[in-house]
């Protein structure tokens, strides 16, 4: 299969050009296919959620196990009644506060959900993206898009075209390049229907933003390791399981906000690590704290909105500059550093066993065992 690229600039989705991808794109899509998309969280995987047979061509590209359910996003309130049997209030609220947005909620599903999509569980997740691009495609299509990220499962997610196609370049029937995603991590997917409501995974809207529109909401908290082949269905996306993890070996440096020896506790870290190509995801403003490392410049540790928008484009870069270990800081789990803090502890996790990589100043060492590769 040759993988089509079409470009599409999102500021200007009335030309000639546009036009013409945006209609390819979505012919596609209309008739079965598979079309990596932008979204503003990263680049998701797409296929008609209504066909069976369409999503288990996501599912096959990107190598992920039945057991893990996908995302389904919609253009309009008229797709969401299709897909769900109940809304309760306050998802009624968030979806008037965050849609069109980076908010998934789980919702129960109606009969014209396939099994495929929600691994046979009763709660559907569903949201409505923000990116233009995204947006007219799935309105063009005239169809619900199932759309995981596009990425070879259990690896680092895409924010660009040129991502999506180190990893499924002949495997799907097209990319529609739009440039980077905005935001650089996934969408939060919460359960409105609990009490307290339920986040799964943590993203781009907070906990903080959740609280203040519909009132207390708890996250979710893995009772045991992470794993690659859990034995039941997930209740979520990303829930659980050892993900997001570059080729090197990911060892993580907790920090808090108000850290001024940062550099240090990296220097302290990377004294283990004789021997590895060492790579550093450094904020700004951090002195080099090791010489002959390969660098990432990731953002102001002050503005975690910055550092989630390059984290994946990090990770992905070191790995790409042959670095046999990534050194990363850890950020405070407040507001978008909470989602850097879930991705970052999942990509880090030894499979089924142990994390793969945390260092703190206490213990001075860092477990050097290497996990399994995906």
């Amino acid at each position: 299969m040759k993988t089509l690229r079409l470009v599409v600039d999102p500021e200007h989705l009335e030309t000639p050009q546009a036009r013409e991808a945006l209609e390819r794109a979505a012919a596609i899509l209309s008739a079965g296919g598979t079309v990596a998309l932008p979204t503003e969280t990263v680049y998701g995987l797409g296929a008609n959620a209504l066909d069976a047979a369409a999503v288990g061509r996501i599912f096959a590209a990107k190598r992920r196990p039945a057991w893990d359910p996908v995302i389904v996003h919609i253009a309009d309130e008229a797709m969401l009644g299709g897909l769900v049997t109940e809304i309760p209030e306050t998802a009624r609220r968030l979806m008037a506060a965050f849609w069109p947005g980076p908010l998934t909620l789980l919702l129960p599903r109606s009969a014209a959900v396939p099994d495929v999509v929600t691994a046979g569980r009763p709660l559907a997740g569903v949201r409505m993206p923000a990116h233009p691009v995204a947006f007219e495609l799935i309105r063009l299509a005239g169809v619900p898009i199932a759309a995981p990220s596009a990425n070879t499962f259990g690896r680092i997610s895409p924010t660009t075209a040129a991502h999506v196609l180190e990893d499924l370049d002949g495997r799907i029937d097209a990319v529609v390049d739009a440039g980077p995603a905005w935001h650089g991590v996934e969408s939060t997917v919460l359960d409105p229907g609990r009490t307290p409501m339920l986040i799964y995974r943590p993203g781009a809207v907070t906990v903080e933003q959740i609280r203040t529109i519909a009132g207390e909401v708890e996250v979710f908290q893995s009772t045991g390791p992470l794993d690659e082949t859990p034995r039941e269905a997930l209740p979520s996306p990303g829930t659980g399981l050892r993900h997001y993890a570059p080729k090197a070996r990911l060892v993580l440096v907790d920090a808090d906000a108000s850290t001024a020896d940062l550099g240090q506790g990296l220097a302290d870290a990377a004294r283990g690590l004789i021997g590895e190509r060492l790579g550093l995801m450094l904020p700004a403003g951090i002195p080099l704290p090791v010489e002959h490392a390969e660098v990432f410049a990731w953002g102001r540790w002050q503005a975690p909105e910055e550092m989630a928008r390059t984290l994946y484009a990090g990770l992905r870069e070191l790995d790409a500059r042959g670095c046999t270990v990534i050194l990363c800081p850890v950020p405070p789990a407040e507001g978008v550093g909470a989602a850097i803090r879930d991705r970052l502890r999942k990509a880090a996790k030894d499979v089924g066993t142990r994390e793969q990589g945390t260092w703190n100043r206490e213990q001075g060492t860092g477990n050097r065992e290497q996990g399994q590769r995906d």
